[in-house]
């Protein structure tokens, strides 16, 4: 397959006479893609009149004709309902737009899950790292990327390349595959693989790794704040740069950068996004010629020293080509229009960037004929074959950290469980799965609820307790601690990061990595052993009780 640096003659050709074809205005609609809000293309939302002037998503699109689109599954933009919903509304937007739209969205698994079920869900990425299987991982991709293109999901904001090296990292934790930067690059090059095809297809799409030029050693959220990374070049080429090195080498269509400072990089504190420095990192040092996407231009991190109106002058200046949700569409258009005009920006730079773009689409086949069959997506989307093999990759995700007294796996199956703890879905579903009692006690449980948790589990015969962000949350500690003194068999369980387990000395501890229901299933199977623990520790994980990157028991 020709990767993006390298294009084939045809592509090439075909792609130039289009830009040659474009006047400015069209040119620089390509750079952007933008939120919309709505479920249908041609119903009002009041979102879009008050954001963008017009009513329906389709008239933003008609209005703007920006190279693309991104969905969201929150209140404020409300894109997602099903999968015949979300074809309905990408057929709609294509028509509405006359050069095809790269229509994104952030279907990373586990906790950055836009589209649920009946998509088939998998436990994310740093479970996979657990699972330590490549095939497993681009397997997933794989699968992901023939749901999401059977719903007109052409670019998947995924996989995150970030190394997670600082455990109190806010942001990434379980978005990374791991600590180590071999095991990370080594899983982003699978997932690129099965997103993207061995071979261009219409049933792939374009794959994202994101956040260059690395976002895993922060303490602080780009999103409400401006992080800072203080690594020497060496230091980033031996621990952030791999994975990023590996998805260049599988042919990755497109990078998003990370709104974070790096002084040791760019001593002018610029975020990368915006930093000439940073991204040369990318396009020199590594060589990679293919579309750079900035993350949201709506978040705190890029928007510290600059103005709306200057920000995406500034990107394209550092080497950006497609500029995300723009707090201001039109202000944002006009901008880089002006910045043409004046000379501030060159047309041939804009032209640049535009190739990249129509070079991704091209490879993904978005160029011809982007309408998807309707009638076909509910076949497509979660058929038994693609949950199977997601229950299969997260039976070997799961990682027995402590079983001191033997408790696990359970010797007969429970008739009287309780799973109590944080996370009220996920208690609930996981008591379902065991045929137990949940008694949700949410991030800070109240002494009130540590108390009925406490009387509750005279009446267990086994008691599952789920926690996350255990070092943050004294109270979820005093829970586990109480429970613990009752005597009852107690299984620990950390449902998100890791690190949970260093903070309080259960005798049984597991780590699912992910709260999703296809990890609470997998999770059943281990304890009640249908299934063994076949995960390694892909952090290393320090504290009061710490364990070794690989740690992992077996029964």
């Amino acid at each position: 397959m020709p990767t993006p640096a390298h294009a084939a003659p045809d592509q090439a050709q075909h792609v130039t006479a289009m830009v040659r074809g474009m006047s400015l205005e069209q040119k620089v609609g390509q750079l952007f893609v933008t939120y919309l809000h709505g479920q249908s293309p041609d119903e009002a939302h009041p979102g879009n009149l008050r954001d963008f002037g017009v009513a329906t998503p389709a008239e933003v699109v008609a209005k703007f004709q920006p190279g693309g689109v991104v969905y969201f599954n929150n209140s404020s933009y409300d894109n997602i309902d099903t999968p015949r919903q979300i074809a309905t509304l990408s057929n709609g937007l294509q028509a509405a737009s006359r050069i095809p739209l790269a229509i994104a969205t952030d279907q990373e698994m586990g906790i950055v899950t836009r589209i649920g079920a009946p998509a088939t869900q998998f436990p994310g990425n740093m479970a996979l790292g657990a699972g330590r299987s490549a095939e497993n991982a681009e397997h997933a991709a794989r699968i992901t990327a023939r749901e999401l293109r059977a719903m007109g999901i052409t670019q998947n904001f995924a996989p995150d390349a970030d190394v997670n090296s600082n455990p109190a990292n806010p942001v990434i934790g379980v978005r990374s595959y791991s600590s180590d930067p071999a095991l990370a690059a080594e899983l982003t090059a699978a997932q690129v693989r099965g997103y993207q095809g061995r071979f261009l297809a219409k049933h792939t799409v374009s794959a994202t790794a994101k956040h260059f030029p690395g976002h895993g050693d922060t303490d602080q959220d780009s999103h409400t704040t401006l992080p800072k990374v203080d690594r020497s070049e060496a230091e980033w080429s031996e621990v952030d740069a791999p994975p990023f090195r590996a998805a260049i080498a599988a042919g990755v269509d497109s990078i998003m950068t990370a709104h974070i400072q790096m002084p040791k990089i760019d001593p002018s504190g610029e975020p990368a996004t915006l930093s000439k420095p940073a991204l040369d990192l990318l396009r020199r040092n590594l060589g990679y010629d293919g579309v750079v996407i900035t993350d949201s231009l709506a978040m705190a991190g890029v928007r510290q020293l600059h103005s709306d109106a200057e920000i995406p002058v500034l990107a394209l200046k550092a080497g950006v080509d497609q500029l995300l949700m723009p707090v201001n569409l039109e202000l944002a258009v006009n901008s880089v229009l002006a910045a043409v005009r004046s000379g501030e920006l060159t047309e041939r730079r804009i032209d640049q960037s535009v190739l990249r773009i129509l070079r991704m689409k091209f490879l993904r086949g978005m160029l011809t004929g982007p309408a998807v069959d309707v009638d076909k997506v509910d076949a497509a989307v979660g058929p038994a074959e693609h949950l199977d093999a997601a229950e299969r990759i997260t039976d070997r995700t799961i990682t027995a950290v402590r079983n001191d007294a033997g408790v696990l796996p359970l010797r007969t199956k429970p008739t009287a469980a309780l799973v109590t703890g944080w996370g009220e879905t996920t208690t609930r579903t996981l008591a379902g799965f065991l045929g137990g009692t949940a008694l949700p006690t949410g991030a800070a449980p109240t002494q009130a609820q540590i108390t009925a948790a406490v009387t509750a589990a005279a009446n267990a015969d086994v008691v599952v307790v789920l926690t996350n962000a255990l070092s943050r949350q004294p109270a979820q500690q005093t829970l586990l601690t109480r429970l613990l003194a009752t005597g009852k068999p107690v299984v620990a369980v950390a449902v998100q990061n890791p690190y949970d387990v260093a903070h309080t000395a259960a005798p049984t501890w597991l780590a699912t990595y992910s709260y999703g229901a296809v990890s609470m299933a997998a999770l059943t199977r281990v304890i009640t052993g249908e299934a063994a623990p076949v995960g390694k520790l892909p952090v290393e994980v320090p504290g009061p009780t710490p364990y070794p990157f690989g740690h992992g028991l077996e029964w």
